[in-house]
């Protein structure tokens, strides 16, 4: 109870000193030509002169609200779902979730997918944000152009049957464009709306990268599998398979150059 005592007058104190000392009001000294001169802060709001420039403002914030978005995009519409699913899914498979932090992972499928996305990249800043900031196209024309060789990208990689579903879920039947040539029958789906098309290839990418992932996993489960029986045969049930079988794991990723083939593998899916 002393001590009690003693921390509660303590932190009374204290309190009371804190509100003495701000009760104490801080002036400046006049200006003796050596101080720095505070700049002052002025904020107008002004209407603009015409309807264009309304207009202009207008679409610069929803420019702004759109960059908010612009990690979903990339997320959405680009090979980096894949990617940084198959590198989640061979750590867990390795076992070395605390050896390789997440950042890393982050940062490889990121610029895994600059590599990946700059051909496309390259051919929207070409024929769609260069001409408008030229002034040679319009912001419509100029959305029109660079989203042909997004959307050429994604249809490349996105699977058939899960695209026809939300082609048939969203009644957008019209824009399937169906040719017969030599007795072959041709589907055209370039035509369908990115509201569709988005969501089918984000399905397909994570059913692929599901794919790559079960392909990873089979050697390193042999080697848990191997580890666990002759642990078992010697006994040794005390000892975690998953403290053996580590160094295996990592010996057996190390000799096969696991990163080099892994890498290589991912780029090749998306040609």
């Amino acid at each position: 109870m002393k001590i009690n005592k003693k921390i509660i007058r303590f932190v009374l104190i204290l309190f009371l000193f804190l509100i003495v000392l701000g009760s104490f009001k801080a002036f400046a000294e006049p200006g003796d030509g050596n101080t720095i001169p505070i700049p002052k802060i002025n904020v107008d709001i002004t209407s603009p002169d015409s309807p264009q420039e309304y207009v202009d403002n207008i679409k610069l914030l929803i420019l702004l609200t759109v960059l908010t978005l612009l990690p979903s995009i990339v997320i959405m519409t680009t090979g980096f779902t894949r990617i940084i699913i198959v590198l989640s899914l061979l750590k867990n498979a390795m076992g070395v979730q605390q050896a390789i932090p997440k950042q890393v992972l982050m940062g490889l499928a990121l610029f895994l997918t600059f590599f990946i996305m700059s051909p496309t990249f390259t051919k929207v800043n070409d024929e769609a944000i260069q001409p408008y900031l030229k002034n040679e196209i319009s912001q419509e024309e100029a959305i029109k152009i660079g989203e042909k060789p997004i959307k050429k990208f994604m249809l490349d990689q996105t699977l058939v049957n899960d695209l026809e579903m939300f082609v048939e879920l969203g009644h957008f039947e019209d824009t399937v464009i169906t040719t017969v040539e030599d007795g072959i029958t041709k589907v055209d789906y370039s035509e369908v709306p990115i509201q569709a098309l988005i969501p089918a290839f984000m399905i397909s990418e994570l059913k692929t990268a599901f794919q790559i992932g079960f392909l990873l996993f089979i050697p390193f489960l042999i080697i848990d599998i191997v580890t666990g029986s002759v642990l078992m045969s010697m006994g040794m049930m005390m000892v975690p398979p998953v403290m053996v079988s580590l160094p295996f794991k990592i010996l057996l990723f190390v000799l096969v150059d696991g990163w080099h083939l892994l890498v290589k593998s991912l780029i090749l899916s998306f040609s």
